[in-house]
């Protein structure tokens, strides 16, 4: 056997070793008492308790969203020395959920995306203009895990398997906008990356 054909699987090897060990040493840890993320294809009600987050408000291409709010919100955890944490949060538009349930796209509109604090013990000495420090109350979702692409497209492409899943359970209404979490860096290879889409929902009294 030619030496570049043993080589060639060890490299290959090697590469996903590497992988896997990044993924790993990358992961930040939860906010205190999420539940862990929704693994892949699954759906699945969840609780959420109070939360404390540094929100940046994004207004235009919806799939500019969590790019162009990175830096501002980076530099107010770097300033304030707070350790960063996972998921990042995207939430969209309401029409974004309305625009699933008519088979149609919707590409622009107002985001809010966040950073969110380890504790609601954590407090910034200093927030920027453009930063705002938001309680979140406790919320009960509906959530479908996936694995891969963070492009909003995958968003459009899944927010509809959510549609479909609260009209197969009419015992649930939906009482906030829907989002996604955001759990690994940019530097994760994209098939590994992990991410959540949710929907705020109540059940309903019979």
């Amino acid at each position: 056997m030619k030496l570049e054909n043993l080589l060639w699987p060890l490299g290959i090897l090697a590469i996903a070793a590497i992988a896997i060990v990044t993924y790993n040493a990358m992961a930040a840890p939860l906010p205190e008492g999420f539940p862990p993320p929704t693994p892949e294809g699954e759906i699945e009600v969840k609780q959420y308790p109070t939360y404390r987050a540094a929100t940046v408000r994004y207004t235009g291409e919806l799939s500019q969203a969590a790019s162009r709010a990175f830096d501002p919100l980076f530099q107010h955890i770097s300033s304030n020395n707070i350790s960063m944490t996972a998921p990042v949060e995207t939430r969209y538009p309401d029409s974004t959920l309305d625009a699933a349930a008519l088979g149609s796209l919707r590409e622009h509109g107002e985001a809010s995306v966040s950073f969110l604090y380890r504790s609601t013990d954590v407090y910034p000495k200093e927030i920027a203009q453009d930063i705002e420090v938001e309680e979140i109350s406790p919320m009960t979702v509906v959530s479908l895990g996936l694995k891969g692409s963070y492009e909003y497209s995958s968003y459009q492409e899944n927010i509809k398997r959510l549609r479909d899943w609260l009209t197969q359970h009419p015992g649930y209404t939906v009482v906030g906008s829907p989002r996604r979490f955001f759990y690994d860096s940019p530097y994760i290879p994209e098939p590994l990356k992990r991410s959540e889409i949710q929907i705020p929902i109540r059940q309903i009294d019979n």
